[in-house]
Parts: structure tokens; C-alpha cells; sequence
């Protein structure tokens, strides 16, 4: 009899701590997400005091800051939740160069219209997705050597299709990609006293909506919070019921589709396609999402976190390029400088939590 009374106990012991991990791992997250917010902020509101005149004073510049990142804040979000799981992939770059040459020859020279190369950017990015998550997953190679092959493989298949750089020559995807959304009420005038209104490219739209899908799937879902668990501690979760290497498999192909879609808005964006598109893409969201607070050892992380990371890192480019600094290292430097103040604040994270469960 005792040993029936004390199975729900045990029960309900269990629920508790594992409650009180959740809130712990919120608390985590909330804390890298406000100093994140404060972050950008900061550097902006600085800008616009005293850069006023190089631009930071006009609205356009802060919606300029989301044009020019929407591509980046796609393909930050797959890293992000592979991040989460504990894993990396570095062939994002690469991935994204062949999406933007592919899809231009496509246009160019087979008549692709605006759908089909569409659906060749996600084929690729799933390609990529599935073929890294097979290998990583259920073969348990290390990811950052499957993913590394995956860049240069990438950049492989780039030179094979175009050694040149190649534009976009199809006049209906040239207008459909110059095209605008106009913001009501907000602009600026220009030196003759015209009111100009601010403009949004419609990649920053499909941006801002798979933020929004990708935060509900990673805490409103058995998925999302699968990752999380895998991420945190692989024998607990395998211990809960959780299929550890079809998480990971998983997190892998929703990288490799987003990598699809930020791939594409890449191309939407500058319409063009070279060996060398998107050189250091990977590293640009790798550093968005640990400035955004998902931390290293995985089971910690936030998307919108993730998307003030990678505005954080846009605002330091628009900074340096507006005081007209010539050496192009120093964005690469004041990055540098960020990330490193995140990770050691993880590592401190990190410390705290174990000397807690010790």
C-alpha cells in the first residue's frame, strides 16, 4: 500500500521540478532578451542624438534598418532554434548563394516566373536541411563539420552553374521585388519641404510573420518544446519520451526551410547571385542569435531576442558607415566586441545554474 501512495507523490514531485526548470529557463531568457532590447535601444537613441545628421534623425533610416536585414532575420531564426537543440549549422551562407544564382538562371534563361524560383529556394533549403539533418541526427556526426562540407558544397555547386556574377534580367520579378509598402502618416521631408513617406519592402512583412510563427511553434507546441528539452539536457528528454534524434533531425529541416525563404528574400532583395553572396551570412546569424540570448549549450533562447539581435548588429553597420569610417573591419571589430560580452554573460548564466543544482 505504501508504495501506491507514494507513486503519486513521486508524480507530482516530479511535475513540480520540472515547472520550476521552465520558470528558471524563462527567467533566463526574459533577463538575455531585456538586455538585448536595452541594447539596441541604447546604441540607437545614442545615434540619433548624435548622428542626427548623417541620417538617424529620418524615419526611413529606421525602417531602412529592417530592409536591408530581412533576409538575415529568416535565416537567423533557423540558427536559432538549431542553436536551441544544442546544434549549429554554418552552410547557410553558402545555401543562400546557391538559392540566388539558381534562381536567377532560372529567370534569366529557363523563364522562370516569381512561384517557381520560389519554389526552388525552399527545395534547396530543404535539400540542405535534410540531407545535414540525416547525417547530424541519426549518424551523429559532429555538426559543424556536415555543416561546414554543406558551405563549401554550396559555393561548389555556385561555381559549376555561374563562375560570373549574374543580375536579375526578368522585368516582371524586377518590378514585383522594387515594389514598396507605403507607411501611413510616417516619413520625412525632403530639402524642398516635400513629404516623403516611409517605405517598407515586402521581404520585411514575411520577415516579421515567421518571427511571429516561429515564437508560437517554439512555446505553444509539443515541437518547439521538445527542442528546448533536447537542447537543455538529451537524457532527460530521451528519459520524458522525446524521440531525441528526430527533434534534432527536425530542428535541421526547419533551418534548412528557413534558410530557403531568408535565401530567396536575399535574392528579392539585391537581385543578384556570385560565388561569393552572402560571404559571412552564417557568422552574421550565428552572432544575432547569441547577442539575442540563445545561449551555446543550447535549451535557452528567444526569437525575438534573436530579431533585436540581428537590428543590434545592423544599427553598428549603419553607425560606422555613417561616420565614414573607410576601414570596412570595424563593424566586423564592434560586433566582435558584442558578441564576446554575451557569451561571457552566458557563460556567468551558465555557472549560476550549475552551482544552483549542485
Amino acid at each position: 500500500m505504501s508504495s501506491l501512495n507514494e507513486a503519486p507523490q513521486i508524480g507530482r514531485f516530479d511535475g513540480i521540478k520540472n515547472k520550476l526548470m521552465q520558470r528558471e529557463k524563462l527567467t533566463d531568457t526574459a533577463f538575455l532578451l531585456t538586455i538585448t532590447i536595452t541594447l539596441f535601444f541604447t546604441i540607437y537613441a545614442l545615434a540619433v542624438i548624435f548622428l542626427g545628421d548623417k541620417g538617424f534623425g529620418k524615419v526611413q533610416m529606421f525602417f531602412n534598418l529592417f530592409n536591408e536585414n530581412a533576409a538575415l532575420i529568416v535565416i537567423a531564426c533557423g540558427l536559432s532554434i538549431v542553436m536551441v537543440t544544442g546544434s549549429i549549422d554554418i552552410s547557410v551562407g553558402g545555401s543562400t548563394a546557391l538559392i540566388c544564382t539558381s534562381c536567377i538562371v532560372g529567370l534569366n534563361k529557363y523563364g522562370f516566373n516569381f512561384l517557381t524560383s520560389l519554389l526552388l529556394a525552399l527545395a534547396i533549403g530543404l535539400a540542405f536541411g535534410i540531407l545535414q539533418g540525416l547525417l547530424i541526427a541519426y549518424l551523429e556526426i559532429q555538426p559543424f563539420i556536415v555543416t561546414l562540407a554543406g558551405m563549401f558544397l554550396g559555393r561548389g555547386l555556385v561555381a559549376l552553374i555561374e563562375v560570373n556574377q549574374v543580375q536579375v534580367a526578368n522585368p516582371a520579378f524586377e518590378k514585383l521585388s522594387g515594389a514598396r509598402i507605403e507607411i501611413p502618416f510616417l516619413g520625412d521631408y525632403n530639402k524642398k519641404g516635400i513629404f516623403l513617406q516611409s517605405k517598407l519592402e515586402y521581404g520585411v512583412i514575411v520577415a516579421l510573420i515567421i518571427v511571429v510563427l516561429i515564437f508560437f511553434l517554439l512555446r505553444k507546441t509539443s515541437l518547439g518544446r521538445s527542442f528546448y528539452a533536447v537542447g537543455g539536457n538529451p537524457q532527460s528528454a530521451l528519459m520524458l519520451g522525446i524521440n531525441v534524434k528526430r527533434t534534432r533531425f527536425m530542428a535541421h529541416v526547419l533551418c534548412g526551410l528557413l534558410a530557403g525563404i531568408g535565401g530567396f528574400l536575399y535574392l528579392f532583395h539585391t537581385r543578384s547571385g556570385s560565388v561569393q553572396q552572402a560571404t559571412g551570412l552564417e557568422m552574421d546569424a550565428i552572432s544575432a542569435s547569441i547577442i539575442g540570448g540563445t545561449l551555446l549549450t543550447g535549451g535557452v533562447g528567444n526569437i525575438f531576442g534573436t530579431l533585436f539581435g540581428v537590428l543590434t548588429g545592423g544599427t553598428v553597420l549603419l553607425i560606422v558607415t555613417a561616420i565614414g569610417s573607410q576601414d570596412p573591419w570595424w563593424p566586423q571589430i564592434t560586433r566582435a566586441a558584442m558578441l564576446c560580452f554575451f557569451i561571457i554573460l552566458q557563460s556567468v548564466i551558465c555557472s549560476r545554474k550549475r552551482n544552483k543544482s549542485e
